[in-house]
């Protein structure tokens, strides 16, 4: 097994992320084999740059990917975050437009385009 792997962990957090939006950090963190700090840190990079919305439900938090932003690589032939987790997590059904999702602050957002389910979760696309 190699010590390095293709996905960074940002990706590799977004990818746990959208198979499960309710993941917790602890979980996160044992799942990638690095710290809570480090994935609190991800987690944040994430959000910092628009990529995630967290929702606070109770004690947890909830995250939203929000799919139809671009990907941060300037060479990359993906054009979104959302054509990114499809082929990594396999594709999930595909949800009308103008479905609603919850959004960070109780929110509700309206997909204008699609909604891309990852096992139980929608996600706007």
């Amino acid at each position: 097994m190699p010590s390095w792997t293709f996905l960074t962990a940002h990706a590799r957090v977004l990818l746990l992320v959208a198979r499960d939006p309710g993941v917790r950090l602890r979980d996160i963190a044992d799942r990638l084999d690095i710290t809570e700090r480090s994935a609190f840190s991800i987690i944040s990079d994430l959000a910092e740059a628009g990529y995630v919305i967290k929702e606070k439900e109770g004690r947890r938090n909830r995250y939203h990917i929000q799919v139809h932003l671009p990907l941060p690589e300037p060479t990359s032939q993906v054009r979104t975050v959302g054509e990114v987790l499809a082929l990594l997590a396999g594709p999930g059904p595909i949800g009308k437009p103008g479905d609603v999702a919850r959004a960070g602050g109780g929110r509700d957002v309206i997909a204008d385009d699609e909604v891309l389910d990852f096992s139980a979760h929608k996600i706007s696309r």
